[in-house]
């Protein structure tokens, strides 16, 4: 997971929560509700040091924010503001750590650790996992946590920069350099920390390697010998991964999580074009990041409704995990009064309104058809064949896999 750059400069109370005091006070405070909190500071004050209480709610605090993407696990992990803000989800480190696993991963080095969700997941799927980061109080919530979860036997956590780890005796590495300072979101690669550049160099060199970066990094950015992964997460995409050392022949990936599916190809082909049919695929946000639309329309045996959109055309319905399926009912050239009368005609008052290829937004649009009644409609706005058009269709042909 991301760390911010800016290291802390002390610990302040955090190793007194660790206390049998703190431990108490956290479990106290453990169904904590935002709108109680003045009042139970004011209650636990009594007690306890003003420090010690105002860390122990800001914990709870953070455990609650945390449990949506660690699950249970947030009830007895700990995190600082960024920790929470830049973990990855437990099921994308899960996904990860398994991928390192079965490549015959061992002995990892986890650059740039964070609060240590990676670790986690690393030592839960078997890995000795040697965790680096400058930050001391980043460090000390990370050995926390593995201690809580009971895996401090498969992680070490080291405070270092991570240029100065040793990188011989791993053979894994897997870094996730910071991407956020002081002001905010770094769009410099070699404003990162460490450097993008340092983090290639060091993946070159170990046996096998993996490297964190935004989902909108540039193909032409993505070195030759890399397999460049994108991962969504319930139709979410989440992160991008460079991975170095597998062997694999294509060098691009589409994973969608939960369920494990991935799609693969050299993300250079393009699908063909041709007339709307009687249904729409909207391929996953994953399988467009990796230029691998053509892959899921060849897959059902679809085309484009434009060269240049990711909008895929059927006559027949397909089943795919890579794309949300909808039936049309219309294909109309764009115009808003005409979209109006048929909404009206037809009884739609819940308008969800999706687009790509259109300038205009979907709230400038429902906020011009004032839809009313008691029927629901998907209207797509794009270009059919470079043409301005809208698309109309009751709904999803079928749910996509949960």
């Amino acid at each position: 997971m991301t760390r911010v750059a800016a290291p802390s400069a002390d610990l302040g109370a955090f190793p007194d929560l660790l206390t049998g005091r703190g431990q108490r006070l956290l479990d106290e405070l453990r169904d904590l509700d935002p709108a109680d909190e003045l009042t139970a500071a004011t209650r636990l004050r009594r007690d306890h040091p003003a420090e010690l209480v105002s860390a122990a709610i800001g914990q709870a605090r953070l455990r609650q924010r945390a449990a949506a993407k660690f699950g249970p696990d947030a009830e007895r992990m700990y995190f600082t503001p960024h920790g929470v803000e830049q973990a990855t989800r437990s099921p994308v480190a899960a996904w990860r750590a398994a991928r390192f696993a079965a490549l015959g991963a061992r002995r990892i080095a986890d650059l740039c650790c964070g609060v240590g969700g990676d670790a986690i997941a690393l030592a839960r799927a078997g890995i000795q996992v040697v965790a680096v980061d400058r930050d001391p109080l980043t460090c000390a919530v990370a050995r926390a946590n593995v201690a809580a979860l009971g895996l401090a036997d498969r992680v070490e956590v080291r405070q270092a920069a991570v240029a100065d780890v040793p990188l011989d005796g791993f053979d894994a590495l897997f870094a996730d350099p910071a991407r956020r300072g002081g002001r905010g979101r770094v769009f410099d690669p070699e404003a990162y920390s460490p450097p993008l550049s340092w983090a290639l160099a060091a993946a070159r060199r170990a046996p096998l390697a993996a490297l964190k970066v935004a989902p909108g990094v540039p193909h032409e950015a993505v070195p030759e010998e890399a397999t460049a992964e994108w991962v969504s997460h319930r139709g979410e995409v989440k992160e991008a991964v460079l991975w170095f050392g597998t062997g694999e022949r294509e060098p691009r990936r589409a994973t969608l999580l939960p369920g494990g599916d991935t799609l693969a190809g050299p993300g250079t082909r393009r699908a063909p074009a041709g007339e709307p049919g009687r249904y729409l695929y909207e391929p996953d946000g994953a399988a467009i990041r990796a230029h691998l639309v053509a892959e899921v329309a060849e897959a059902i045996g679809g085309r484009l409704l434009d060269p240049e959109i990711a909008y895929v055309t059927t006559d027949a319905p397909a089943a795919t995990p890579f794309a949300t399926g909808y039936e049309l009912t219309d294909v109309l050239p764009f115009n808003v009064k005409r979209l109006r009368a048929l909404l009206r005609e037809r009884g739609v008052g819940t308008v969800t309104v999706k687009k790509r290829g259109s300038p205009l937004t979907p709230e400038e649009l429902v906020r011009r058809l004032k839809p009313q009644g008691p029927n629901a409609a998907t209207v797509f706005l794009t270009r059919v064949a470079g043409e301005p058009a809208m698309l109309l269709s009751p709904g999803l042909l079928s749910p996509r896999p949960a």
